[in-house]
Formats: C-alpha cells, sequence, structure tokens
C-alpha cells in the first residue's frame, strides 16, 4: 500500500500535472473539433482517422505513466561490489553509505544511486535511466506523433471555421461542418500552439535521446567521454580513450527497447568491447575526480548571499545576465563561510560550504540536510584564501572547528572495509 501511495504522490508534482494537464487539453480539443471537421460516423476512413489519433494518445499517456512509475531503477543503499577489492575502482556516496556501481551516478533530487543515471527530468518528476529509458523514449515518440496528428485536425478545423460565412455564400455549405463559438475558437487556438510547441520541444528530446541510445552513452557519460579525450589531448598522450559500452548501433538499441537485454545484470553488470573491462569507465573517473581535486580553491564569504536564481537586488544586473544555464541549485551563504570551489566563472562560482563544527554534528544527528550545501554563489561575494592540497577531497565535507587559531581544519580521512572512500 505504502509503495502505491509513493508512486500515485509522484504525480502531485508541477511536472507530471502540467504534462497530463498538456496531453488532455490537446487530446480533448482535437476530438472535439475533429467532431465537425470530419465526424467518426461519416465514413470508415473518418472513424480510422480518429481511432488512430485516440490510439497515439493513449499510448503516449501509458507510457508516460509507465516511465513515472516504473522509474530509473535505483541502486540498493549501502550497495558494495562482490568483490570487496572491486572497491578501489570505485566512488563511495557518502548519502546512500555505499559504492557506487559502473555507469550509476547520485541524483541530488531522488537523492539516491540512480542505475545507468540520463538525467533528472522534471516532467516525470524522476530520474530517466536503465529500467525507464524505453518507456520514456516512447513516450517521446508517441507523443510527437499524436501532437502531429492534433495540430494537423486543429488547423484544418481553424481554417474552416473562419471560412465558415465564405462557404456558406459560394454554395459549399458541406464545409461549412465547424462552427466557431468564443470559447471554441479560444480552445481551438490554445491546443493548436501546444501541439506545435511539443511536436517542435519533444522532437528535440527525442533526437537527443536517440543519438545517446545509438551509442550507448548517457548525457552524463557523454561529458565524461568529453574530459577523458580532453585530459589525454592536454597530456599529448597518444593512447586514445576506448569507451567500453559502444557495442554497435544494433546491440545498443537492443539494451534499451529489449527486454531480456533491458534486464542484463540487472542495471550493474554491462556488457563492454574487448580490452576493456567492468571498471574503465570508473578508473577514468576517479582520474577525473583526481585532477578536480587538484582544481579546487577555498573562499571565504565576506558578504551575505541569499541563493536565489537572479539576485538582482543584491548583486547588481550584470551577474543576473551572466547566471550558469543549469538546473544545479543556488546556494545561501553568510559573512564568514568557508566554500570549497571546483568550478569557476567570471561571475559566479560553484562550491561546496564547508559547515561550522556544531552545525555538522546536528547534521550527523539528523541525518538530513534542511539547506543545500553545494551550488553557484555570486564570485563578489567571497574572496580566496588558499589552495587546497592535492590530497585534500574537495567533496569530503568536514566541519569548521570555531576553536581553532586558524578559524577551520580537516578531519582524517575516512576509511571503510580498509578501503579509501572516494565522495561523491
Amino acid at each position: 500500500m505504502s509503495a502505491e501511495l509513493s508512486g500515485f504522490r509522484r504525480f502531485l508534482h508541477w511536472g507530471p500535472i502540467t504534462a497530463l494537464s498538456i496531453i488532455k487539453c490537446v487530446t480533448l480539443t482535437t476530438l472535439y473539433m475533429n467532431s465537425m471537421w470530419w465526424p467518426p460516423n461519416e465514413s470508415f476512413a473518418a472513424f480510422a482517422h480518429q481511432a488512430l489519433f485516440l490510439l497515439l494518445s493513449t499510448l503516449a499517456t501509458f507510457n508516460y505513466i509507465m516511465a513515472t512509475l516504473t522509474g530509473p531503477g535505483l541502486l540498493p543503499k549501502q550497495w558494495q561490489p562482490k568483490d570487496p577489492k572491486d572497491t578501489e575502482w570505485l566512488q563511495y556516496c557518502k548519502e546512500c553509505e555505499g559504492y557506487k556501481a559502473p555507469r550509476s551516478h547520485h541524483c541530488r533530487k531522488c537523492n539516491r544511486c540512480v542505475k545507468k543515471m540520463d538525467h533528472h527530468c522534471p516532467w516525470i518528476n524522476h530520474c530517466v535511466g536503465w529500467a525507464n529509458h524505453a518507456y520514456f523514449s516512447y513516450f517521446l515518440l508517441f507523443s510527437i506523433l499524436g501532437s502531429l496528428h492534433g495540430s494537423v485536425v486543429l488547423s484544418c478545423s481553424f481554417y474552416r471555421g473562419i471560412h465558415r460565412y465564405y462557404y456558406l455564400t459560394h454554395g459549399q455549405a458541406h464545409l461549412a461542418s465547424v462552427q466557431f463559438t468564443v470559447t471554441s475558437i479560444v480552445m481551438c487556438i490554445l491546443g493548436m500552439g501546444l501541439a506545435i510547441g511539443v511536436v517542435i520541444g519533444l522532437s528535440m528530446l527525442l533526437y537527443i535521446q536517440l543519438k545517446t541510445i545509438v551509442t550507448n552513452q548517457t548525457g552524463i557519460e557523454i561529458w565524461i567521454v568529453e574530459k577523458a579525450i580532453y585530459r589525454r589531448y592536454k597530456a599529448a598522450t597518444y593512447d586514445p580513450f576506448v569507451y567500453p559500452y559502444d557495442l554497435g548501433w544494433r546491440l545498443n538499441l537492443r539494451q534499451v527497447f529489449n527486454e531480456e537485454c533491458q534486464k542484463y545484470g540487472e542495471g550493474i553488470e554491462w556488457p563492454v568491447v574487448e580490452g576493456c573491462d567492468q571498471y574503465t569507465l570508473t578508473r577514468e573517473q576517479l582520474a577525473q575526480k583526481e585532477e578536480k581535486r587538484a582544481r579546487t580553491r577555498v573562499y571565504k564569504c565576506i558578504s551575505p548571499v541569499t541563493g536565489r536564481w537572479l539576485p538582482i537586488f543584491s548583486q547588481g544586473w550584470r551577474v543576473c545576465v551572466n547566471a550558469p544555464c543549469t538546473d544545479e541549485p543556488r546556494i545561501r551563504l553568510q559573512p564568514d563561510d568557508i566554500i570549497r570551489v571546483t568550478r569557476f566563472r567570471r561571475h559566479w562560482l560553484f562550491g561546496e560550504r564547508v559547515p561550522p563544527e556544531q552545525e555538522y554534528t546536528r547534521m550527523q544527528e539528523k541525518r538530513q540536510r534542511k539547506v543545500s550545501m553545494r551550488g553557484w554563489f555570486p564570485r563578489r561575494s567571497v574572496v580566496a584564501i588558499t589552495e587546497v592540497p592535492d590530497s585534500e577531497s574537495s567533496e569530503d565535507i568536514k566541519p569548521v572547528k570555531s576553536t581553532s587559531s586558524n578559524g577551520h581544519t580537516h578531519g582524517k580521512q575516512q576509511q571503510r572495509n580498509g578501503h579509501t572512500k572516494k565522495y561523491m
């Protein structure tokens, strides 16, 4: 019962409510206008025409619901590989208190590690990953086809409706079947706009999804591969990086759209190309994390940061105009807060706040965070303090001791099962 209630609650979010409202608005408006433009009881062709539209709408709704309820496939908390020695090649997730399986990533919004995570989609209020990638792709396809069908019906109905007087005065009364009222013409224009918008927007998204599926990559892995290629170019390394999961477009498609292949390894083990193993990509991720730690710098907040997306009143228009185009969070800061920064832009920085010791203790006791600890903030509100040694991890947040002479200290690196934890 609790699982069903949890699935139902997932629809109580602006994303699913908006998506389902658009689908139903286009569907009902199209059916109403089609009943005047080409009534299904007029001929078998008219009946088949409306039946096709209803089929596309039903398939889009079904796959949408399945993508939301099925979910991407969550990695069990405190997960560990069968062989403890393999933890050497895996990252440790402090939120899930376990290791990340190959191709798994932690979603901050779901607060869980997700198998073969592609991205978090607000429209289904869930991640797109190993278990629901096919449902999500089918939803995009049938939504595009249904909206394209609906836009044709609504456009033709709109044309017939606004030319009704012409047909009546020129002896073509059989074409004057569409009769508008104020409500119906508004609904027709609105439905037509939504249908065309869905076709344009989801076509771009479907193209991106098919591009990743054909190469057997996720949106996150595309970025990892780009950084891997750049790392070798920068180091003048002639040994190219081989992406381990690209098996050819036919087998890549089968991994998503074939149910038996999709269940292979339960989203943890994956077929790889010759010369690679299960940890080829995870080793590359660890190497990139090491370089990220080397780039980490420590900053101190000198003026309050509101954490708003467009802090025009506190930071000015220049900072707002140059805000990062990403859905990553913004964080709130107070003077004297310490932040470890890993990404740098001219007007914005991305980093993680190091909590004071008392706050850190409360967080450990409650095992939750009420405010975001990691995100973007304006550069003008902080000043650089010092560089972080290469051995320090920018993502292993440790408390700031208020009693120390220099204002902060770093605890010992935690270990588990004899292996150093590599934090997300």
